[in-house]
């Protein structure tokens, strides 16, 4: 008989896929109480029995029979609960227990079929390691952190689970995120404890092959817009965010990514609170996506430039301003957004190589050097990351459908697209840590998706 897999927890299909591409075979069960996960983990797993309910109230006991063997589980309890990023906001205690709805599951089963799971693995936050009881106005208590943690580790040991757990980062192998997670792993078959072997390092060390950078995950035919023109004005915040990117990211950095065929050179932004003064929370393009959450918190910032004319150093700052060979109104924009953000007294010779130069109309010409040539920054364009571009970046196969009509005739939303991607465990990790646990439940490849292109009369598969 063939040993069943169940997807706890299963939100919009991250182990799901992972778990497909490991073995080449469905999970049996996947559960989450979220109606909207549900429907985006059924159109791309049709073969898995749903359950759209609570993990504290369900019921898969009823579909399971005696003597059946569970051979793996996975459960990724919701982590808001114990996560840093929520400061120091009041903890939601209902949220805080969901890890023991797994103890609970392992006690289902084995009332079903006479045997836990053989193999369990968990994914959360690293706070979790922290998880104890809270005070009266729902804080922690730091003398009493792990508390409950540990009461967890005890009671699923009880069962006769070994148990270890490790911290990893999704780009160590592979993956387009740096993501960081607490994975852990119970089992009681008997074989000895497996972990996937990491791949990949920041600074491409030993032998391991280098970050996967997000650039490639990025349609480059859609830049956005300019910054200038938009009908609703960024907010000052933001304004002050891709300022500070465009000098960390483009004029500081001698490693910028720049498109060559557009002269454009883009990094990210990101919609997060800053962590100290004059800092920006954004990346270049040649890095990993940082971890994606469950609202598009990510832009896409394009400087574009245009070579600096009169000669190869410029001009100082005693003379009066050159021919402007590009838009006029653009330049000035650009220029006096840069003073306001970076001080109207900010000026230096041209002879150095990168910098920012005001002259007395108080337009401030910033110029970057790019292999001995150099360039004026002339526009600056912006949008979101599209959801689909999310994805990718969490390593979900392209082929993974996040844009599907619902049973009511209506598009799936894009921020449920959005929730759905950030809340996923990243399937590449899942699948690693799938196969690295159970390699004997490898069946054959994972099925790719069919796209239906209904643009012509005659209908396209693929």
């Amino acid at each position: 008989m063939k040993k069943v897999l169940i997807d706890l927890f299963a939100g919009g299909g991250g182990v799901s896929v992972g778990g497909e591409d490991a073995w080449g075979r469905w999970f049996d069960f996947a559960i989450n109480h979220s109606p909207s996960a549900i429907a985006m983990h059924s159109v791309n797993h049709p073969y898995t029995k749903h359950f759209t309910e609570d993990i504290m109230r369900v019921n898969i006991g009823k579909f399971l029979k005696w003597g059946q063997e569970v051979g793996f589980m996975w459960a990724s309890p919701d982590c808001t609960s114990h996560s840093n990023a929520k400061g120091n906001k009041p903890i939601e205690k209902g949220l805080r227990i969901l890890p023991m709805g797994v103890w609970r599951m392992c006690k289902q089963i084995l009332k079903a079929t006479g045997k836990v799971p053989e193999v369990i693995m968990m994914e959360n936050v690293k706070e979790i390691q922290k998880w104890g009881p809270l005070d009266e106005n729902n804080k922690p208590i730091k003398a009493r952190e792990g508390e409950y943690y540990n009461k967890f580790i005890k009671l699923m040991k009880a069962f006769g689970y070994e148990f270890e757990c490790k911290v990893l980062v999704a780009a160590n192998y592979g993956a387009h995120t740096t993501r960081e997670r607490w994975y852990a792993q119970f089992r009681c078959d008997g074989r000895p404890m497996a972990w996937p072997e990491q791949t990949h390092s920041k600074t491409a060390e030993n032998g391991l092959k280098p970050w996967e950078p997000i650039r490639q995950d990025i349609d480059f035919t859609n830049l956005g817009s300019s910054i200038f023109t938009r009908k609703t004005p960024l907010k000052e915040k933001t304004l002050s965010r891709i300022a500070a990117g465009i000098k960390k990211f483009v004029i500081d950095d001698p490693n910028r990514f720049i498109l060559p065929d557009k002269l454009a050179a883009p990094f990210l932004i990101q919609y997060h609170s800053e962590t100290g003064k004059g800092e920006v929370r954004g990346q270049s393009l040649n890095e990993p996506i940082q971890t994606i959450d469950t609202s598009n918190r990510y832009a896409l910032i394009t400087c574009f430039l245009s070579k600096f004319y009169k000669t190869g150093t410029g001009q100082t700052i005693n003379e009066p301003i050159h021919t402007i060979t590009t838009s006029p109104g653009h330049f000035a924009l650009v220029s006096a957004f840069l003073i306001k953000y970076y001080g109207k007294g900010i000026g230096q010779s041209l002879n150095e190589p990168i910098g920012t130069i005001v002259t007395k109309d108080r337009f401030g010409l910033v110029l970057v050097v790019i292999d001995g040539i150099t360039y004026q920054i002339v526009d600056i364009w912006f949008r979101m990351l599209t959801p689909e571009e999310l994805k990718l970046g969490q390593t979900f196969p392209k082929d993974y459908i996040i844009d599907f009509k619902m049973p009511n005739g209506k598009r799936y939303p894009k921020s449920k697209q959005v929730e759905k991607i950030g809340n996923s465990v990243v399937p590449l990790m899942a699948k690693k840590l799938c196969y690295a646990a159970c390699p004997y439940l490898k069946v054959g490849e994972r099925m790719t998706n069919m796209k239906i292109d209904y643009s012509q009369e005659q209908l396209k598969f693929a």
